[in-house]
């Protein structure tokens, strides 16, 4: 919890509150860190966000392929994953990360292969259009998106103990991921909980000048679902990958794994932030989302 200022947290184990320091996935929060990364690009003239991916990728003239924008605020047409034969294997070797093994070349094929309009289309939450970004990144800055956001995460963010494609730390069922796998840049960050603080209060503070960019509205999707908006939790509009919620004036993110769900958020005025990181399934517990915006809303405490 960030409050005024000021960084409070508690960390509980089956026994109640503990001392020790966890290492989580935080699964679709790795979103933000790319939308972080693009206002980089953008602020560093490299990036516009009305350039076509087509800009960018070794893709054929005939045909329309989505801007960036639209990739950042899931509007693009993509789906929120492509199925490869890959997913069947992953089944019959109980390896928990559907995408584990669906490399860089399948993500770019099926960009050449989808058929898109250019418009904007209803928001779908799409992890392919956020790996389509990867590539993108990749091409802007000459070297393998891991190389470039553990990069960016070390010296431009100055975040310890956050990192792309880890797999390990000190709990367990973390995802495997092979080094050219596709969709690591939709949800392969493990972190703590200092580090995700420190991360929060880089927004709240503003500290490095192009981040307010990317919770600033892009545009309205009114993707509210019924399970969400009975618990006052909305999706009124997003920015780059940040999700704003216009009734309570919330900025939040979520993300799960199989075995880690966790929530960031924030308020407008950027005053009181929370963020949650947990080793439980999202469909077993209770979500993190829920306990998140309940903190933010209710101006409760820890």
């Amino acid at each position: 919890l960030i409050e005024n200022g000021e960084i409070t947290y508690r960390i509980y184990g089956k026994n109640g509150e503990e001392a020790n320091i966890y290492d989580y996935e935080i699964g679709s929060i790795s979103k933000t860190f790319v939308g972080a990364l693009c206002a980089k690009a953008i602020n560093e003239n490299r990036l516009n966000l009305t350039d076509s991916i087509a800009k960018y990728l070794d893709l054929s003239n005939d045909k329309y392929y989505p801007t960036i924008e639209r990739l950042l605020t899931h509007t693009s047409g993509y789906a929120s994953y492509y199925f490869e034969i890959s997913m069947i294997g992953n089944k019959f070797a109980h390896i928990t990360n559907d995408f584990y093994g669906i490399g860089k070349d399948k993500i770019l094929h099926r960009v050449q292969h989808v058929a898109l309009e250019n418009k904007d289309y209803p928001f779908v939450y799409s992890n392919f259009g956020i790996s389509v970004l990867g590539l993108v990144l990749e091409s802007i800055y000459s070297d393998s998106f891991t190389n470039i956001m553990n990069d960016f995460i070390r010296n431009d963010l100055h975040l310890q103990n956050t990192q792309v494609a880890k797999q390990s730390g000190n709990l367990d069922k973390y995802w495997k991921w092979k080094q050219n796998d596709g969709y690591i840049p939709a949800g392969s960050i493990i972190s703590n909980i200092e580090s995700m603080a420190i991360y929060l209060q880089l927004y709240m503070n503003n500290t490095i000048s192009y981040l307010p960019m990317t919770y600033s509205k892009i545009k309205d999707i009114n993707a509210n679902k019924a399970v969400y908006k009975a618990m006052n939790i909305r999706m009124d509009s997003v920015g780059m990958t940040w999700m704003l919620d216009n009734k309570n004036n919330i900025i939040w993110h979520n993300g799960a794994t199989t075995d880690f769900n966790s929530y960031i958020g924030f308020t407008k005025d950027r005053k009181r932030g929370v963020v949650i990181l947990s080793n439980l399934n999202a469909n077993d517990k209770i979500s993190m989302t829920i306990i998140g915006a309940k903190l933010l809303t209710e101006q409760s405490d820890l």
